[in-house]
């Protein structure tokens, strides 16, 4: 029992240090587009990064953002076990949401939320990608989407049987509507910027 326990917490640890990478940060100054903290929202997150012009970094942003959460879960399983994997899924989003170097300022964790996702439950990444989409292709608002597919995603969880997956998930999930409650209020308001506008 100690020793799952001692595992488990070694997942989370490993999964906060890789989901920590401000990759947004990290591809926008190699590339001379400046410190991603002094432009647009000041957020570290692919959606900021496209506000630099440079598609390419944000669609890279992107998926490095999804991937690491992904990794995180692979590389905790191999060296853990299966133990490993929803513990690092989970560090490494709130890694990213919460990132030390970055004084606990980091980004709102979407795209690390579907990685850790395509990592321990893969039919709820599916869901994710879908009610994604679907919301995002209705409505045009990236944060409603972003909303509607973290509520969407544990329910799945559920019921597939994942209730654990379902449960930690559904805990990351409120986390991620507080990271995103200026983009709320924005919506309520209807004052929130669309999908391509400036």
């Amino acid at each position: 029992m100690v020793g799952v326990a001692y595992g488990a917490a070694l997942a989370l640890a490993l999964g906060y240090l890789l989901g920590s990478i401000p990759f947004g940060m990290v591809l926008t100054r190699l590339a001379g587009a400046g410190d991603l903290r002094q432009i647009g929202s000041g957020n570290i997150g692919a959606t900021n990064v496209l506000r630099t012009g440079r598609k390419d970094l944000a669609a890279a942003t992107l998926v490095l953002d999804a991937l690491k959460a992904t990794a995180a879960v692979l590389l905790a399983a191999w060296l853990f076990g299966p133990v490993g994997a929803l513990p690092a899924a989970a560090g490494a989003i709130l890694g990213h949401l919460y990132p030390v170097w970055l004084r606990f300022r980091g980004g709102k964790g979407v795209a690390t939320y579907l990685g850790g996702l395509i990592g321990v439950a893969w039919p709820a990444a599916i869901a994710f990608a879908v009610v994604w989409l679907g919301v995002a292709y209705a409505t045009r608002y990236s944060s409603a989407a972003a909303l509607a597919a973290t509520v969407a995603s544990p329910l799945v969880a559920f019921a597939i049987g994942l209730p654990e997956v379902g449960f930690v998930f559904a805990i990351l999930a409120a986390l991620v509507w507080f990271k995103h409650s200026a983009n709320i209020g924005r919506l309520l308001s209807g004052t929130e910027s669309k999908i391509g506008s400036a």
